[in-house]
């Protein structure tokens, strides 16, 4: 999820700077929301069970034909996708495909021998596949989507915290290394109601069992810590995140959709580096939490946050409950909201 949604403010920055250009996002269905509000934007959901092997991506590829496209920007590289554009390709279809920089990841994250620097932004990867079809894309100059239009559901929700603030915490991810301890989360929110009385929050989460952590949670304080998981559509949540004041996330998903709305986006990093280009779009380096490196120099040990090593949950010891709970506070004095 976090990687689609990554590509929205890019895709933006595409129609925005190149107002002759149309879009024909494919992605699976349930991330079409993301681009309900992109001008020139037309999305196609493509559910994969559909088209499965060569025969089905050779399927998939004369039902995209039919969108007359003038051009193909692979954001994804991977098997399918592969096959995909070398069938456009030897259609005579210009193609562009995304550099990963894999190599530079790698030594990133391997072990020994580490090199530790920022990395090009995965924002900045995909510009570049539009780039070499000779599009224009600053993304420093595009500006951040629309907030969408509440349901009547969301917003009589939303009415129940007028004139006070909303932070959303996004406890989970993928994998573990990634998932800050749920009892250091529970002493975050304890935290913040205690300092100050006018914040509320909403618990992000999906799926039976975060529903049911979410709601261990939600029993701090009912009046003010509501778990949101399961009360709302996909949509509808993308409605409450981007009128909330700030969110916490881990690397994940919550994190970018948030970002896009410009919301400040408060993530906290385990096994995982925002140097390997997934920080959230345009948001402040003081807003990305990292444990001690110093103590942990085989940290990050990986892209996504699948590997870790003995002894990892004492990394999380390093990341302080006060000092997140400080970055929140101040963030939101900061912005002004």
């Amino acid at each position: 999820m976090g990687d689609v949604a990554m590509t929205v403010p890019v895709l933006h920055a595409v129609v925005q700077q190149n107002p002759d250009v149309e879009i024909i996002m494919v992605s699976r269905p349930f991330f079409k929301p993301f681009f309900n509000n992109l001008p020139n934007v037309t999305f196609v959901g493509i559910d994969l069970k559909n088209y499965k092997g060569i025969v089905g991506l050779y399927k998939l590829f004369k039902e995209l034909k039919k969108h007359q496209p003038n051009a193909i920007a692979d954001l994804h590289d991977v098997l399918r996708t592969k096959v995909l554009r070398a069938l456009f390709k030897t259609s005579g279809y210009k193609v562009s495909v995304i550099d990963k920089g894999r190599k530079a990841k790698r030594q990133l994250t391997r072990r020994e021998n580490k090199v530790l620097k920022p990395l090009q932004s995965t924002h900045e990867r995909y510009a570049d596949v539009f780039r070499k079809l000779g599009l224009k894309v600053d993304l420093s100059k595009v500006s951040h989507i629309e907030k969408p239009t509440l349901t009547t559901q969301a917003k009589l929700f939303l009415n129940t915290f007028q004139g006070q603030k909303i932070i959303g915490i996004a406890p989970f991810a993928a994998h573990l290394g990634k998932q800050y301890p749920l009892e250091k989360i529970e002493e975050i929110i304890k935290q913040l109601l205690e300092k100050d009385e006018n914040l509320n929050i909403l618990l992000f989460g999906g799926g039976t069992e975060e529903k049911r952590k979410l709601d261990s949670l939600e029993k701090i304080n009912r009046n003010r810590v509501v778990n949101v998981a399961g009360m709302f559509s996909f949509e509808e949540e993308l409605q409450l995140i981007s009128r909330l004041n700030l969110m916490l996330s881990m690397d994940s998903g919550n994190g970018h959709l948030a970002a896009l709305f410009n919301l400040p986006t408060v993530t906290i990093w385990g096994a995982t580096h925002p140097f390997a280009g997934f920080a959230p779009f345009k948001q402040n380096a003081k807003q990305q939490i990292m444990p001690d490196l110093q103590q942990f120099p085989q940290l990050p040990t990986s892209v996504y946050g699948n590997k870790t090593f003995e002894g990892f949950e004492q990394v999380w010891e390093t990341i302080l409950v006060n000092d997140i709970v400080n970055i929140i506070l101040y963030t939101i004095v900061d912005k002004n909201v």
